[in-house]
């Protein structure tokens, strides 16, 4: 089935692709021919190594101290009760902004670029991880305290299978909303990556190479989510079986 449902996309993009008949949107073997020619010359691993490089470190800082803060937050409801109103700020602070300030204060470099997409993903991270800590089922967590479980172990049996789901969650709508940031950070302030080549190619009106860049960062996702995401998804729930 889901080769059945690409064929269809694909003959849906020809035939869009013949009826218009011009550059705006090319055929899916001229996007093709682009994206082999970009891989051949080096262009596309090296712009979509540099980027995915971004995503790794700034994806993990935000989700490792997004995580311990929405534990915290969701463990003491005073605290929660006094950064509430900053969650909600920053929440609803555009990302574009944020990047621009990071830039402007800190100037066009490297780490202004993590930090700016680290800020922008970290609140969102918070609030999903600490509607998880809030759910937490405190009798499990006093029968682990009953039979003398250490920190780790109440950690590893007892609160990571509560807040699994909202850690899937969190790191999915992440990975599909970080790497549209990183794009940003990268076309405003940066002389390489994804971003600043399809910026490039915007300049010169090349649209295949625009869909030949954007379908291998679509495939790469794809993959991390097939590859990673899925297998330790499955693992982390073989305890409900």
């Amino acid at each position: 089935m889901p080769a059945l449902s690409l064929l269809a996309f694909l003959a849906v993009w020809q035939g869009c692709a013949v009826y218009l008949h011009n550059n705006t949107l090319p055929t899916p073997e001229a996007v093709a021919k682009v994206f082999w020619l970009a891989c051949l010359s080096g262009q596309l691993p090296f712009h979509l190594g540099v980027t995915l490089l971004r995503l790794v470190v700034s994806f993990s800082i935000a989700m490792l101290l997004g995580s311990a803060i929405g534990i915290v937050l969701g463990r003491h409801k005073k605290l929660d009760a006094f950064f509430d109103n900053w969650l909600v700020i920053f929440l609803n602070v555009p990302a574009l902004v944020t990047i621009i300030l990071c830039y402007v204060w800190f100037g066009l470099i490297e780490s202004a670029a993590i930090l700016a997409v680290v800020i922008n993903k970290l609140p969102s991270v918070i609030v999903t991880i600490r509607e998880g800590a809030r759910s937490l089922d405190q009798d499990l967590l006093d029968m682990a305290r009953c039979f003398h479980f250490g920190r780790r172990k109440t950690l590893v049996h007892v609160i990571w299978p509560q807040l699994h789901p909202f850690v899937m969650g969190a790191t999915r709508s992440g990975l599909a909303l970080i790497w549209k940031i990183i794009l940003v950070v990268e076309l405003l302030g940066r002389s390489n990556g994804m971003g600043y080549q399809l910026h490039l190619f915007f300049q010169m009106f090349d649209v295949a190479s625009i869909l030949a860049y954007t379908i291998a960062f679509v495939g790469v996702i794809q993959l991390i989510e097939l590859l990673v995401l899925k297998p330790l998804d499955k693992k982390a729930q073989r305890w409900r079986r």
